[in-house]
């Protein structure tokens, strides 16, 4: 079977690398065959991730590129498509310009439809506010990384819809055993585009440090960030595909703070997952599918207000049994749940399946 691939990016962009590339090699194993195109490049998400404008330019030739793409589509037997394929483009052009016959599958790990239907832009919302829910309802099969994401397929008229947590290839992940250490590790993992949830709890980290010597290292925050921290002192790694799963294994606490909003309940809880897979406990904010992995899998704790995130790190690092216990939870969880070796069969399922156009 040949299925084209219609991601955003290149393995460098998180959403495209873990719910779409990583399968790729598995998938093939499987006799499913997958050629993938993304819309934009590498130099697209270095200036997206660094904090510049956009090139005009390249996302221009990213549009071409993809707009010919589709037109050569149709001795696909499947098109797998990451969330919309023109985006900010209206759903009819979108949609004349997909082959006929062919049928797509689509997969969301974020609320992008809240791109559209929450804009301040009046324009956005009355020309694109729906459009996200005709992509679903035009799909053979809508993968959702959550329940948020998946009540929106169904109300959106999807014909199936298939939930798929965003997972990560357990055998990367190493368990590190707890220890005491006296300058304890709390630790984040992502991008700039969710760093700014970090400083909410500048305060708590200052206390946190102030009476008991923690520190944070930040992984793909930016080096501006740490500056921002007062007397807590802060390490910001560069994220790299080769080197997060070690830099996490280095973490004590694991952390995901979040606003409880429409976008944030899209979250996927990534950073969770990636903490538990090195038996790492974790503190995150009740918002989205957060509560689910946390509570459903016994893993770590949860927190709202300023009080209650020092309260439950701070009995954290007081309960080194604690740690360990939740940290071992929250292994298992993932090796059960959350691992490319177990979704992966799945996957080819739910490919399958919509190629053949089963019921």
């Amino acid at each position: 079977m040949n299925i084209l691939l219609l991601c955003r990016y290149s393995r460098d962009g998180a959403s495209s690398r873990l719910r779409l590339l990583q399968y790729l090699p598995v998938l093939e194993r499987t006799g499913v065959h997958v050629t993938s195109s993304p819309l934009s490049d590498d130099s697209y998400l270095r200036r997206l991730y660094g904090e510049k404008r956009r090139s005009l330019t390249g996302m221009a030739r990213g549009y071409f590129n993809r707009v010919c793409r589709m037109c050569r589509a149709g001795k696909a037997d499947l098109i797998w498509l990451e969330k919309e394929a023109l985006p900010y483009l209206p759903f009819w052009l979108e949609h004349r310009l997909m082959p006929s016959g062919v049928p797509y599958i689509v997969d969301y790990d974020d609320a992008v439809f809240h791109n559209y239907d929450l804009s301040d832009n009046t324009l956005v919302r009355r020309l694109l506010g729906q459009k996200i829910d005709r992509v679903m309802a035009g799909a053979a099969t809508v993968i959702c990384g959550n329940g948020y994401l998946a009540d929106r397929a169904e109300q959106a008229g999807a014909k199936r819809v298939e939930r798929v947590p965003t997972v990560v290839n357990i055998e990367r992940y190493t368990p590190v055993p707890v220890t005491s250490n006296a300058s304890p590790v709390i630790g984040w993992i992502g991008s700039p585009s969710t760093q700014h949830y970090l400083l909410e709890l500048r305060t708590v980290f200052e206390r946190l440090h102030r009476l008991h010597g923690i520190r944070l290292v930040l992984v793909g925050a930016t080096l501006e960030l740490a500056q921002q921290f007062g007397s807590v002192p802060v390490d910001v790694l560069p994220w790299s595909e080769e080197m997060e799963a070690e830099h996490v294994a280095g973490f004590d606490i694991g952390i995901m703070p979040l606003r409880d909003g429409p976008w944030e309940r899209g979250k996927c809880g990534y950073k969770l997952i990636q903490y538990m897979a090195c038996a790492k406990p974790v503190v995150a904010s009740p918002v989205g599918v957060n509560t689910e992995i946390v509570q459903g899998r016994d893993c770590g704790l949860l927190a709202t207000s300023h009080e209650q995130w020092f309260s439950v790190i701070t009995q954290l690092l007081n309960d080194t049994a604690l740690r360990a216990e939740l940290g071992k939870r929250g292994r298992v969880a993932v090796e059960r749940h959350y691992s490319l070796q177990v979704q992966a069969p799945r996957m080819a399922k739910i490919l399958c399946g919509a190629a053949a156009r089963e019921p």
